[in-house]
């Protein structure tokens, strides 16, 4: 402890800023640990479990510079890979407040970094954090009934909810149902069932005669979980989270897979400054069509949540895809995941 604390101090210090010069103190210390900064939040794996077929789940302990989030919020992770830095958002299963972040990665089709942290995520490895966000999170003044719903790889923000309500002794009553394709692929399904006063009703796709629902969510489901709830929270596929808010509108939603957007083509020219490149826009995103064009700009969510896209407009007009709001000012940041052009386009690329 007084080691630790002494590092705070000396990393703290201006003296220190003074005489590591333009590069930071971060430089140079992380030579002697990657974990080892005061600017740039990090973590070290220190337990590894692949409990089922299609998911990873990682212990992380971070260093001084995260800041900590709030159950239900994700996080920006970063893992290199064959020498380039990839990005991807998730949602700890953690509770809020404790000290290490677990998190449970959930295995895609085509997935680049969640294939490779299942494949090769070992103890000692080093990820960079970054980025906590997200308003997928319960209200200061918990309701007296609250029903959470998740589907696949949707139930780590719902499980950190979970397991912070009850580390606070969370006295009113919590329904949980979750869905995937079989018991098999069901992450924390024993720790589910030894949870104290919890209604926790399964659902399996693939081997509907195993769980405790048949089917998909609707009435009878929402029925099943008991009386009206308060208030409700789902996170998993866009088809679950429709399923649920047809039930219940005022339900706080939150998916795990990018939508499909489309938009009718500009025509405009779209140059990428700080290169050779410019192509006539197609309607994609600016994000698809930079990478269609060869270039690789950094990415994550790919649904405008995690900012790792965000690039400077040096000129020219886009839509939001998501918001519809028009960007017309000059040297602005967008986000060129959910940004399609408006005519000519320059973006600082």
């Amino acid at each position: 402890m007084f080691t630790q604390t002494l590092t705070r101090r000396v990393l703290g210090s201006s003296l220190v800023d003074l005489l590591t010069g333009p590069h930071g103190v971060d430089r140079y210390t992380e030579l002697v640990s990657p974990t080892w900064t005061r600017n740039d939040a990090r973590a070290r794996v220190v337990a590894v479990r692949r409990a089922t077929p299609r998911s990873v789940t990682l212990l992380l302990e971070p260093n001084d510079a995260f800041g900590g989030f709030k159950a239900g919020q994700h996080i920006n992770l970063s893992v290199e890979i064959d020498g380039r830095r990839r990005t991807r958002c998730y949602s700890p299963a953690s509770p809020e407040g404790q000290r290490l972040i677990e998190l449970t990665i959930g295995r895609h089709e085509g997935g680049l970094v969640s294939e490779y942290l299942y494949r090769n995520a070992r103890p000692g490895m080093v990820v960079g954090l970054d980025n906590v966000g997200g308003d997928f999170v319960l209200p200061a003044i918990r309701p007296r009934r609250i029903l959470l719903v998740s589907g696949g790889s949707g139930i780590t923000p719902v499980m950190s909810m979970l397991r912070t309500l009850l580390a606070e002794r969370y006295a009113g009553r919590v329904t949980f149902i979750h869905y995937a394709r079989t018991p098999e692929e069901a992450c924390y399904r024993d720790e589910l069932a030894g949870m104290p006063r919890v209604q926790v009703l399964h659902g399996y796709t693939r081997a509907p005669d195993a769980g405790d629902l048949r089917g998909y969510f609707d009435g009878e489901h929402l029925r099943a979980a008991g009386p009206e709830p308060d208030a409700v929270y789902v996170c998993g596929p866009p088809a679950l989270v429709a399923a649920v808010r047809e039930q219940r509108p005022d339900a706080i939603s939150e998916s795990f897979v990018p939508p499909q957007f489309t938009a009718d083509p500009s025509g405009g020219r779209v140059t990428f400054l700080g290169s050779t490149i410019a192509v006539v826009d197609d309607g994609r995103s600016l994000l698809e069509q930079a990478e269609s064009a060869g270039l690789q700009p950094a990415s994550g969510c790919r649904m405008g949540i995690c900012h790792s896209c965000t690039c400077r407009k040096a000129g020219g007009t886009v839509r939001n895809l998501i918001t519809g709001a028009l960007s017309t000012a000059e040297s602005e940041d967008i986000q060129i995941c959910v940004s399609v052009p408006v005519g000519d386009v320059e973006i600082d690329l």
